[in-house]
């Protein structure tokens, strides 16, 4: 019944989102097979914090879409997510749901947090940060860049990406409300209070740490490239009908490589936060 139950919700939500366009036809497929198999083997609240992400991510790329059309116009992908961009977002979730049960821990869901708050911070960041009237900052150097730069900062960005880890780790804590006991510390039973601010504070922690980590990998090995017409740094071979030259970054770095290992950063950040805190 959980895989059907999956399959179902997953079918509804993605197929929502690719008739608005907001999904290809390749991440619909991608995002049904992440759904489906999520609540197959995890639970709703696995499953539920996943669609938090999607649907707040999804909600926030159509808002302003206008406003934001001259940075977004440098970005390797646009606003309709391919497999590539829901296996980036998604994958490494899915993975920490598939050990969680093959071999039961907490230190696997706080994994999983860390890494939801990252994806969500790191996005909401990008989609609100895109409307800053302050040019953004370059995140290793300080110095003033043209909007859509990887790597560049923006108070607005930095505030949305703390408010996406907040809201990741209040879904969570919602989500549990539905499944007493399911998810407990190592110590065992906690107090709602506790359990609020402990998923609330992992949830900032991860994400922010997630979403700095990116800006710093797209400001050094994520490959960027500089228009011969225009002369700004972009993140795709091509711009203004022209093929771009090549200005830095590594083979193989691109957009959703650097997302990967965003998010990998904010669930390691996550866990060793709960170690701290004695949760582990």
């Amino acid at each position: 019944m959980e895989w059907w139950i999956g399959l179902g919700g997953s079918v509804l939500i993605a197929g929502a989102a690719y008739a608005k366009r907001s999904l290809s036809g390749s991440g619909l497929a991608a995002a049904v097979v992440l759904g489906t198999v999520m609540y197959g083997i995890g639970s709703a609240v696995w499953f539920g914090t996943l669609i938090a992400f999607f649907l707040s991510s999804t909600l926030l790329s159509r808002w302003k879409r206008k406003a934001k059309e001259q940075a977004e116009s440098g970005y390797e992908k646009s606003g309709r997510r391919d497999a590539g961009q829901v296996a980036a977002n998604g994958g490494l979730a899915l993975v920490l749901c598939v050990a969680a049960h093959w071999w039961p821990h907490p230190a696997w869901w706080y994994a999983f947090l860390g890494v939801m708050a990252s994806v969500t911070a790191d996005t909401w960041a990008t989609e609100v940060g895109g409307l800053s009237r302050t040019p953004p900052r370059s995140v290793l150097t300080g110095r003033r860049v043209a909007a859509g730069t990887s790597g560049g900062v923006t108070a607005l960005g930095l505030a949305a990406s703390m408010a996406g880890g907040l809201f990741v780790g209040v879904v969570a804590w919602l989500l549990l409300q539905t499944a007493p006991g399911q998810i407990e510390p190592s110590g065992g039973a906690s107090p709602e209070w506790v359990r609020l601010a402990a998923w609330t504070a992992l949830g900032l922690f991860g994400g922010t740490i997630g979403s700095l980590a990116d800006s710093v990998l797209g400001a050094t090995v994520q490959l960027t490239f500089r228009c011969r017409v225009c002369g700004r740094d972009i993140e795709r071979p091509h711009h203004c009908g022209q093929p771009a030259a090549r200005l830095r970054g590594c083979a193989g770095w691109n957009n959703d490589a650097v997302n990967v290992a965003g998010s990998l950063a904010g669930g390691a950040a996550a866990v060793a936060a709960a170690w701290l805190a004695g949760l582990l």
